[in-house]
């Protein structure tokens, strides 16, 4: 007897006659009739729990995971197909990486397997399912004759020769022996055929590098000679930017010498427009391996990104290690058929997920500062626990009854501010975090709280009356039961939810500023001034106008709208793009032009820390996927938080962009 299933995927969008349908189609290509068996699949396609299943029955659904069966008595015969089509999604497929991208079937004995999991076509729309980078190819003839991205502040550099093949560097001081050491790391691991450093005796051009007094703590300047060059900063990390400037100088010189050229003299003078200058990894929704997170840094540092903010816990994993609860990697780390957390976009029945160890970690972070990049930690509280609380179950109020769930379809899935033994929990968790992070930061995440959230726990409902009186305590025990929409910022704020998170979240600030760190949140953070403005910074996130309204109420901002600097959306509208719609779609050419400091006024400027790039990885299960939505983009957002505004310049962009490493080497491809 042989039992061979496949598993294709549909998607019809709802028209004025017809309403959606995410068909299921099953095909037994075996000589067995099978029967009793269940369907489980993932993707980031949410079925509504109230949803109808034509020809099925739904089982089990815990956000974008969902286990299915045929009616009761069904028996699939060799070479028929089951379609089973949901109608009803609470989060909607807009482009082919929404649709199921895992699934499973478990047989009535239990044995469970493994099914391909195609890409879901879109009805009607028959174009190539499009992945990996975009190409941008070096044109013949660029707008400026050297190549360097983010583009300096003042580039006057004159004649050219043939490329040097390549650079013997020369520091002199301790700074300038770590910045060299850093960059030759660097060009080794990124461009491991070019060469790019090399002694005398391999015709390695002469590269000083020194210190100079009174430039910016980023600042550097770079002096061109006929046969040799100078780096000259204050800091380790202005020679460290100088060099890799130095070196997309002589790779643009080197390997288009058709359309760049090396100058023989000449000075570029640099300074970056923003102090902060970001890249955001969410290695939660999918796990990437210790070399993965190091090749990102290496790209951010040839990128002049600063800071890497680590999102560490969600919903669906926990990835860092803490002595104190090793359950929180024994059991939140992983996922899989009959685990406490379920196949999650994209992982399979098998066991699959992973975690960071403590001297992973410590590797990590020294990378990072090798790189003259700061690793700010996220642990993301008190909502998007949904791990944690699988993993401590004891941290639950164990007279809460009833059921909220978020937007993505975690059930209870926040720490409750009321329960006492959470922030034992908590300042645990961020005394063995901040010893392993030296920038000092903390970041408490803060964000997407279900306006639900606590409705029926007697504690929180105690808290919230304490608070904000019996009124506040009657509206929210009015929630009892509710399930989680997208609330406007204006209703969560005044809400009784916002009044009890504010107080948690003014409480865990305070710890954390107790061991002389700074506190980071989204921007829910700022809700009820719950954080010190001198000790903290926000993240932006909603829409464009919400930065510059925190920057007025003197919040330190970090600007990244998901309408243009969150990576997972798509690169345009179409069916064939990969990626998420939620917030709309940027393109490359779009999000190079989005301009932070639009709508702020000249007060609300001086709280303008920077920006930041964030890679949601919803989406993220093909490594394809993520190079066709973090590049060129990271270098677009990178260039927008060094290059001063009146300095920046699509057509240059474009035309020197495809000199700019990416992290999987996949180009343009269909799926």
């Amino acid at each position: 007897m042989t039992i061979a299933l496949s598993l294709a995927t549909t998607w019809s969008p709802a028209t004025p006659t017809e309403e959606l349908a995410y068909g299921l189609e099953l095909t037994n290509h075996g000589d067995a009739a099978i029967t009793g068996f269940k369907l489980g699949f993932s993707g980031p396609a949410r079925i509504d729990p109230t949803a109808t299943l034509e020809n099925g029955q739904l089982l089990t659904r815990l956000s974008n995971y969902t286990l299915i069966a045929p009616p009761e008595g069904f028996v699939l015969q060799p070479g028929q197909t089951w379609t089973a089509i949901a109608r009803g999604l609470s989060y909607g497929l807009r482009h082919w990486s929404d649709g199921a991208n895992s699934a499973y079937v478990e047989l009535a004995d239990g044995t469970v397997m493994t099914l391909a999991t195609p890409p879901t076509q879109g009805k009607g729309n028959n174009s190539p399912l499009l992945k990996g980078t975009a190409s941008f190819p070096v044109p013949a003839k660029a707008p400026v004759a050297v190549s360097i991205i983010p583009w300096p502040k003042s580039v006057a550099t004159t004649g050219a020769r043939f490329a040097p093949q390549g650079f013997e560097l020369q520091p002199d001081g301790d700074d300038a022996a770590r910045a060299a050491a850093a960059f030759t790391a660097l060009v080794a691991d990124l461009f491991p055929v070019e060469g790019l450093v090399r002694p005398a005796a391999e015709a390695g051009m002469p590269v000083a590098i020194a210190h100079k007094a009174g430039l910016g703590e980023e600042a550097y300047e770079i002096a061109f000679a006929e046969n040799a060059a100078s780096v000259y900063a204050t800091t380790r990390q202005g020679m460290l930017y100088g060099l890799i400037t130095l070196g997309q100088v002589l790779r643009g010189a080197k390997l288009y010498p058709q359309t760049f050229v090396f100058p023989t003299g000449g000075a570029i003078a640099d300074e970056p427009g923003f102090a902060y200058r970001g890249c955001h990894l969410d290695v939660a929704r999918q796990f990437y391996a210790a070399a993965e997170v190091s090749q990102l840094l290496k790209l951010m540092a040839w990128n002049k990104l600063n800071k890497f903010h680590w999102h560490l816990s969600e919903d669906e994993a926990w990835r860092i290690e803490i002595d104190a609860f090793p359950e929180l990697t024994d059991i939140g780390a992983w996922r899989g058929h009959g685990k406490a957390l379920p196949p999650l976009l994209g992982s399979g029945p098998q066991p699959t997920g992973g975690y960071y160890s403590k001297p992973v970690v410590r590797e990590i972070v020294a990378l990072a500062d090798a790189l003259a990049i700061a690793v700010i930690p996220e642990i993301d509280i008190p909502g998007h626990s949904y791990a944690t609380l699988q993993s401590l179950p004891q941290l639950r109020d164990p007279a809460e009854q009833g059921e909220y769930q978020s937007v993505q379809g975690f059930p209870n899935n926040s720490l409750n501010p009321a329960y006492e033994p959470v922030y034992k929990f908590i300042e645990t968790v961020v005394d063995e975090v901040l010893e392993l992070f030296p920038a000092g930061i903390f970041h408490l995440g803060a964000d997407e709280v279900p306006l639900a959230a606590w409705s029926g726990s007697p504690l929180a409902l105690d808290m919230i009356e304490k608070l904000g009186g019996p009124e506040m305590r009657a509206k929210h025990e009015r929630q009892f039961n509710k399930l989680s929409v997208y609330h406007g910022a204006d209703e969560i704020e005044g809400s009784p939810t916002a009044l009890i998170q504010a107080a948690f979240v003014r409480r865990v600030h305070e710890y954390i500023a107790s061991k002389g760190a700074i506190t980071g949140g989204w921007e829910e953070a700022a809700h009820g001034n719950a954080v010190d403005k001198d000790k903290s910074f926000v993240i932006g996130w909603r829409n464009v106008e919400i930065n510059a309204a925190l920057a007025e109420k003197g919040f330190n901002i970090v600007v990244s709208p998901g309408q243009r600097y969150y990576l997972d959306m798509a690169n345009g509208v179409d069916w064939a793009e990969p990626g998420a719609g939620w917030a709309g779609w940027s393109g490359p050419q779009e999000t190079y032009e989005f301009e932070a400091r639009a709508g702020f006024s000249a007060q609300g400027l001086e709280k303008l820390m920077g920006v930041q790039a964030c890679i949601w990885s919803e989406s993220m299960t093909d490594r394809a996927i993520f190079d066709r939505l973090v590049f060129p983009r990271l270098s677009a957002i990178a260039e927008a938080g060094w290059t001063v505004p009146e300095r920046k310049s699509w057509d240059r962009f474009k035309s020197l962009v495809g000199l700019m490493p990416i992290m999987y080497g996949n180009f343009e491809q269909t799926a």
